[in-house]
């Protein structure tokens, strides 16, 4: 399927200097719902569109990778019902859209621990999406689900555990081979939506350089200009890494 509703790539927008990876924090759903004077589930449905238009928007702008904060470690502290309508509601968007993900070149995978806590049915559904795109290399649309920084960093540690790796070999290299996607490139931009100023234990070691874009639009509302104004806005910006101006 085409992108359903395409729009231009504004002229503001700088082709060439397009960040290689965006990450998103997609927040604001129960929010834009109560304002409505409807269940908190309705904004997680609304926010469907919010994350199709986005990706379109990505492979419009040229974006290799982007990575969306579905559902976190702490999201299980939620009332019961929500959590199972989410469990639910991600299922039955991979299976609603993974083809038409496919048919744009997409690639889908997903960072998290596969745990207990996550039903198999869902896992099942990550499997088969994850299947069906992975030789995709157009835009690696990256899921964090069940995902936590500090739990990726610990099972990052675990793993230099079992795999012997003496004290003298510890550095940044051997720890980043080790988390969920080391073959990905570390976001070179982060935008958060709902007009929230934190990381809330999203990426906490691959945004140690990332540009931060806060916006006050509610996830449901955001579209691809959005993103395609945090790009710009992060386009204006110097990225020095610790050095300073020559």
């Amino acid at each position: 399927m085409p992108d359903p509703n395409p729009r231009p790539v504004p002229p503001s927008l700088d082709r060439s200097r397009v960040p290689r990876h965006v990450a998103i924090v997609m927040d604001g759903n129960g929010r834009w719902a109560q304002r409505r004077g409807l269940a908190r589930t309705e904004g997680h449905a609304a926010g469907e569109a919010a994350l199709l238009d986005v990706t379109y928007g990505a492979l419009s702008a040229g974006l290799s990778t982007l990575t969306v904060y579905a559902f976190s470690t702490e999201n299980w502290r939620r009332p019961v019902d929500e959590v199972r309508y989410l469990m639910n509601f991600n299922r039955g968007l991979l299976r609603r859209r993974q083809h038409e993900l496919h048919a744009e070149g997409v690639r889908i995978t997903f960072s998290g621990r596969r745990d207990w806590r996550v039903p198999k049915g869902v896992l099942r559904q990550m499997d088969e999406a994850q299947e069906l795109t992975r030789r995709n290399r157009r835009l690696t649309l990256n899921i964090a689900f069940n995902y936590g920084g500090r739990a990726e960093i610990v099972d990052a540690v675990a793993r230099l555990v079992a795999d012997q790796v003496p004290a003298s070999k510890v550095d940044e290299r051997a720890i980043h081979a080790r988390l969920y996607h080391p073959e990905l490139s570390d976001p070179d931009l982060v935008v958060r939506t709902s007009g929230e100023y934190r990381l809330s234990n999203f990426l906490l070691w691959e945004l140690a350089y990332a540009e931060m874009v806060f916006t006050e639009v509610l996830w449901p509302d955001f579209r691809r200009e959005d993103l395609f104004d945090a790009i710009v806005e992060f386009q204006r910006r110097e990225r020095r890494f610790g050095a300073v101006d020559s």
